[in-house]
């Protein structure tokens, strides 16, 4: 029982992992939507002579993102600068595959599209690699999602075990207790009776004699 209470503690650290990378990558996929906002209105022909002065928000945009991937990590572990395998211990057993999961970080998020230029056709050029690179971060947040699902599906099922491990010993014990508690009764009749024939016996010849005077 305490393992499976472990394995449910290793999951929860799963989800923790899990929430973190989502919720980094739901920030860099908001600032990715501006910047295509951006890129959109840097692409305008009438917008030609403002490019420059959109360019520098896209480019801070950029900026913050590389920050977040950057210091995104978990325990230690970078979740969105590099791919790195993790195996969470998920079972009371050592069976590969069935008590543990094995979570690949997402591939390092490196963002195509960096600066709009100064021209409309620069700008315009951007809105392609912009729509590259969304899609990239939502396929990571989706498998991010997919992990977070998969130890919560995992934690109800320890816990499941955990509870009808807990009733079963109950029952052993309450079981236990119930057979030794009949012995105990038997002997102590037993016991009782054993000493009422030796007091039975001890008095018979005392009662012959009564009778002989």
């Amino acid at each position: 029982i305490r393992g499976l209470n472990q394995a449910v503690r290793n999951a929860s650290d799963g989800i923790s992992l899990a929430q973190t990378a989502e919720g980094a990558l739901g920030a860099i996929q908001n600032n990715m939507a501006r910047m295509r906002e951006l890129a959109v209105q840097g692409a305008n022909a009438t917008s030609n002579g403002d490019v420059g002065s959109i360019n520098a928000e896209f480019t801070q945009l950029n900026a913050e993102n590389a920050r977040i991937v950057a210091g995104t990590s978990f325990n230690g572990i970078q979740l969105l600068s590099q791919s790195v395998s993790q195996v969470f211990q998920i079972g009371a057993n050592s069976v590969s595959g069935v008590d543990d999961i094995t979570v690949t970080t997402a591939s390092a998020i490196a963002p195509t599209s960096t600066s709009l230029g100064d021209t409309s056709q620069t700008a315009q050029a951007e809105i392609a690699k912009l729509d590259v690179d969304i899609a990239n971060v939502a396929s990571a947040r989706a498998q991010y999602g997919s992990v977070q699902s998969r130890f919560e599906s995992v934690i109800s099922n320890l816990q499941i075990a955990a509870e009808n491990q807990t009733a079963a010993r109950s029952r052993i014990m309450d079981t236990d207790f119930a057979a030794e508690t009949a012995s105990l009764t038997r002997a102590q009749i037993l016991q009782q009776a054993g000493t009422a024939m030796l007091a039975q016996a001890n008095q018979s010849p005392n009662t012959v004699l009564t009778l002989l005077r």
